[in-house]
Parts: structure tokens; C-alpha cells; sequence
């Protein structure tokens, strides 16, 4: 049944179900541009996963060939990682702690003090300083890693052997503090705009209750944004561990097993960064090294994400 309305002379059909106007009903192009939309949104997001898909295809494949010839039990529990000599040891140990301290000691710099930026820039800092303060900090993200690591080799390393004579040139210390230092924006740009979410009703209500700015956004401001600080600080750490060419730099790229941060040692991401220049021939055992490392690298990430995930969740519930 079709009618037309008396104020626009529009074509109205009734369907049972209510009126539509023959106009929109009957737009065949205006249909097949919000597919092409639709369609090409959804391409965008396969995109990235159809990526990660990949990365962990190539990374499971070659690692299989890899342990096809050496023992997992070996790669597992094995103190040695020289894959290159005759005399060849498969320890990922070696790499796993040089890895993990130089991150600990990066974020042993960065939380604290991107934290503190956060505080100051989300709750004391006037607007004109925000946004001044605010690109200049962002601005670190942005410099080469491999900047950092001659300015951690060259600047960072002299001046902590004035204060420990017995650090040597290449350290996991100083390399993690430099990386600490590149860390600080992501952690202070992101919990920043964390706590600015926080309803200023929850701040008036503690300043109604006699609470100084500082209580307040120490006990009331960054438990409300605990979720999205989690999220910084996961990002950190997916950042530090995955950093190669600050370490490459300065931590000396030797296969030690340590977890002191005063010595040199390698690193995952500075072990693939020498062995992947392309003098190994591509299928021998030390080229499937790599791959090997990086899917340890990989599930290390992708522990601290799960971790990270969970904490938000867990904030997330209590606030």
C-alpha cells in the first residue's frame, strides 16, 4: 500500500512494519556506498590482524626446524648461548636475563618519573605550561634509538663511572637507564591523558573534604585512572623489551649470563640485530637462531600484555 504525504508530496510506502520513504528505499547507491564503507573499515582491522597472523606463521615455522635439532630442554636450561662456535650452546638464558635486567632498570627510571610528570602536568601544571611542556616531551618518542645509544655510550656511561669506579664501558645499567629515559614520554603523554579523564566531581568532592591537591591526586585521582596508568606501563614494557639499538650500543652485546646490572651482556633484540647482517647462509642452525629468539621474545611480550590485561581488568572491577 503506498500514499503520499500531503506537506512533501514524499511517496510513502507501508511495509506492516512502519513507513518508509520510497526515496531511502530505493537509493541503490547510497546501499552500495555504506558496503564499500563497511568493506573497507573491515579490510583496515584484518589488516592488522592478518599481520600478527603472519609474524607468528613465520616465527612458529622456522622455530620448528629450529628445535627439530636442538633440544628445547637444552635451549630451556642450558647457561652457555654460543650458537656461532664450534663448541655450539643453545642457552636462551643467557639472552633472557641481559634482556630482562636492562628492562627492570628501565623501568626502574621511567615509571617513577613519567608517573611524576603525569601528576604535575594532569593536576598542578596551568594550561600554558601543559602545552608547552606537554610536545617538548613528546618530542623524545621521536628521537633515533640509535641517537640514544651513543648518548647513553658516551655522555650516560662516563658520568656513572664517576659515581662507580668499577662499571665498566659497556653495562646493562647504563643502557637501561638511557632506555628509561626514551620510555618517559610514553608513560607520562598516556597517564596524563588518563588521569584528565577522571571527572573533576570526584576532585571537588575531595576538596570539599578538606583534602590538599596532592592527596587528592595521589588517593583519589590516579586510583580512578589506574586502568589507563596499567596501560601506559604496559606499553613500557613491551617497549623497553623490545628495544635493540640502545643496547646494541651500550651494553656490550656479549653472551653473558647475569643479572647484575653493573656488566655487559646481551640481549635478544641485539643478539638478532648481529646475526641477522646476512653472513649466516640462509636454513644453517645459527640463521634459525633468530627465529627461535624472536618467538621467545614474542610469548615475553605477549606475557606481560596478558598481565597487563588482567590488571586493568582487575582496576577496573574495584574502582
Amino acid at each position: 500500500m503506498q500514499t503520499v504525504s500531503s506537506t512533501t508530496g514524499v511517496q510513502i510506502s507501508n511495509t506492516g512494519s512502519g513507513y518508509i520513504s520510497a526515496r531511502l528505499s530505493h537509493n541503490a547507491m547510497r546501499h552500495w556506498n555504506e558496503r564499500l564503507i563497511e568493506t573497507v573499515l573491515f579490510l583496515a582491522a584484518a589488516l592488522s590482524v592478518l599481520t600478527t597472523l603472519g609474524i607468528v606463521y613465520i616465527l612458529v615455522s622456522e622455530s620448528i626446524h629450529f628445535f627439530a635439532r636442538i633440544s628445547i630442554v637444552d635451549f630451556l636450561t642450558d647457561t652457555q648461548w654460543t650458537p656461532l662456535f664450534d663448541d655450539a650452546h643453545f642457552g636462551i638464558m643467557v639472552l633472557v636475563s641481559g634482556t630482562l635486567v636492562s628492562s627492570l632498570v628501565a623501568l626502574l627510571v621511567a615509571i617513577p618519573v613519567g608517573t611524576t610528570i603525569a601528576i604535575y602536568l594532569s593536576e598542578f601544571a596551568g594550561s600554558r605550561v601543559r602545552e608547552i611542556a606537554k610536545p617538548i616531551l613528546e618530542l623524545l618518542g621521536g628521537i633515533p634509538t640509535i641517537v640514544y645509544g651513543y648518548f647513553a655510550l658516551l655522555v650516560v656511561t662516563p658520568i656513572l663511572q664517576w659515581a662507580l669506579p668499577n662499571l665498566p664501558g659497556f653495562s646493562l645499567l647504563s643502557a637501561g637507564f638511557v632506555m628509561g629515559i626514551m620510555i618517559v614520554p610514553y608513560i607520562a603523554s598516556l597517564s596524563e591523558d588518563a588521569m584528565r579523564a577522571v571527572p573533576m566531581s570526584l576532585r571537588e568532592g575531595a576538596y570539599a573534604m578538606g583534602s590538599s591537591r596532592l592527596y587528592t591526586a595521589i588517593h583519589v585521582v590516579i586510583p580512578a585512572a589506574l586502568s589507563g596508568l596499567a596501560a601506559s606501563y604496559v606499553l613500557a614494557v613491551s617497549r623497553a623489551v623490545g628495544e635493540t639499538m640502545i643496547l646494541a650500543v651500550a651494553a656490550g652485546m656479549q653472551p653473558n649470563l647475569t643479572w647484575n646490572p653493573m656488566e655487559p651482556a646481551a640481549t635478544i633484540t641485539s643478539y638478532i640485530v648481529q646475526v641477522a647482517l646476512g653472513d649466516l647462509p640462509h636454513g644453517s642452525i645459527g640463521y634459525q637462531t633468530i627465529f627461535a629468539a624472536g618467538l621467545t621474545l614474542l610469548l615475553i611480550t605477549l606475557m606481560f600484555n596478558i598481565v597487563g590485561q588482567w590488571l586493568r581488568a582487575k582496576y577496573k572491577e574495584n574502582y
